[in-house]
C-alpha cells in the first residue's frame, strides 16, 4: 500500500448531486462532510479528493481536462463497469484504444459538473515507440483523448 495520494479539490456549483455521484463512483462514504465541503479518503487507488461548494462556472470554462483511475487490469476496468452500471451511471465505454500513446481498455462516466471520469488500464505503455518528441520526428498526432 502507498503512502502517497493523489489530491484533487474540485469546486462544484452542484455540490449535492456532486457529493451523490461521488459517493456512488467511489462506492464510499467521505471521511469528512461540513457544509459546502466533503472529503473522500481512499486507500485503493490511493485518493484524496475533496468537494468545494462554489457559484456556477463560466461556460466552457474546463480547468480540468478529465479524471481517472489507472488500474492494474481489464477485469478490474470489467468490475468498474459493473458497479458503475448498478448505481445507474451512464457508460462510456472504449476497447482496445490508442490513447496518449498507449494501448487501453477503460469506462467513463461524467459528474454532475460536466467532468469526465476514466477507469482504465494500460494494455501498452508506448504504442509508438519511434515516435520522440525530438525535432524532425515526424508530424504531429493527435495524442490524447
Amino acid at each position: 500500500m502507498s503512502t502517497q495520494k493523489i489530491h484533487l479539490a474540485l469546486n462544484t456549483p452542484r455540490f449535492d448531486e456532486s457529493l451523490a455521484f461521488y459517493r456512488a463512483f467511489l462506492g464510499r462514504e467521505p471521511v469528512k462532510h461540513k457544509p459546502g465541503y466533503a472529503k473522500f479518503d481512499v486507500d485503493d487507488p490511493g485518493l484524496n479528493l475533496t468537494l468545494n461548494q462554489a457559484g456556477e462556472l463560466a461556460d466552457g470554462v474546463r480547468d480540468i481536462n478529465h479524471l481517472g483511475i489507472q488500474v492494474q487490469s481489464t477485469e478490474a476496468v470489467e468490475e468498474a463497469k459493473k458497479r458503475l452500471e448498478a448505481v445507474g451511471f451512464d457508460l462510456r465505454e472504449e476497447r482496445d484504444t490508442d490513447c496518449c500513446y498507449a494501448l487501453q481498455d477503460k469506462v467513463w462516466v461524467t459528474d454532475p459538473d460536466g467532468r469526465g471520469w476514466e477507469v482504465f488500464v494500460v494494455k501498452v505503455g508506448d504504442t509508438r515507440p519511434e515516435l520522440t518528441a525530438s525535432a524532425g520526428a515526424g508530424e504531429p498526432v493527435a495524442a490524447c483523448c
